[in-house]
């Protein structure tokens, strides 16, 4: 896929402008005068890896086209405090207009990079593959999983429609792996599937099943170490549940293709960035 589509953007840019301004930017409005003219820097005020610059851009020119964006870093770099991300020239009331939603974009999807980053600086010298999960903020798993691409990780599926991942909650509703296994085959989809295991018993019957991978959900590591040993490199193995910033190299030394991980969009910290007007020009 391509790493940006820009409706999809607008999309999501439009509503939160639509949120923030309401009928208008009374305040600007009534205070700063329509001539005026500003150049401003978009500054960081701490570490982090930065992502969002693509959609601080659209953002300010959605308010107004003659806002001038220019890009200072460039996407999944490292920031530091001091380092100016992108500078802008344009009406001072347009980039005032504009500042919070930019913002908010900057701050979230950097916070969901840099937080990646850590993850995937943990396992880098392993094969293990750092995923996201569905546990977006709504409205915004677009920008949020592009946002874990930029810090290196890779993204699991975007919706329900990409992969059979029959969870435990389907598992019961059927009675059993196998037969929820046949349904799905039984209806000719060639679609992966996936199951989610919560023991080496659930673990052989998926195996046995012949499913594409196998979840190994919030089990411990000495029982991923056998998950590994029993599928023997015939269907990848996906560890979820409890994984941190203290574990995930253990978890990773079990054996497992890949470990995804909720926190990295739903917990992150927001990266403090912000919007300072330099030159004012009436």
């Amino acid at each position: 896929m391509p790493e940006l589509d820009l409706e999809k953007l607008k999309a999501v840019v439009d509503l939160a402008l639509d949120e923030d301004i309401g009928e208008e930017d009374i305040t600007t409005n009534l205070v700063v005068d329509k001539n005026v003219l500003a150049i401003g820097v978009i500054v960081s005020k701490q570490d982090g890896v930065l992502a969002g610059n693509p959609i601080a851009e659209l953002v300010f020119k959605t308010v107004d086209a003659d806002i001038v964006f220019e890009p200072k870093c460039s996407e999944g770099s490292q920031l530091s405090y001091g380092t100016v991300v992108a500078q802008l020239e344009g009406k001072a009331g347009s980039c005032l207009t504009a500042e919070r939603v930019a913002l908010n974009f900057l701050q979230r999807l950097s916070g969901i990079a840099t937080l990646t980053r850590k993850y995937v600086e943990k396992v880098k010298d392993m094969e293990v593959k750092i995923l996201d999960t569905r546990k977006t903020t709504p409205g915004l798993r677009y920008v949020e999983k592009y946002a874990v691409r930029m810090g290196g990780g890779r993204n699991h599926r975007f919706s329900l429609d990409e992969l059979v991942l029959i969870k435990d909650n389907h598992i019961q509703a059927v009675g059993g792996i196998a037969d929820a296994v046949r349904r799905v085959r039984e209806a000719g989809t060639k679609i992966k599937i996936e199951v989610e295991t919560k023991n080496l018993t659930e673990v052989r019957e998926a195996l046995e099943a012949g499913v594409d991978r196998i979840m190994l959900d919030n089990m411990s590591v000495g029982m991923m170490k056998e998950a590994v040993e029993a599928a023997g490199g015939r269907v990848e193995l996906e560890a979820s549940g409890n994984v941190n910033l203290e574990n995930v190299r253990s978890v990773a030394e079990t054996g497992v293709d890949c470990i995804s991980i909720g926190a990295l969009t739903h917990s992150p910290p927001a990266i403090d960035i912000s919007l300072e007007l330099r030159k004012i020009e009436a």
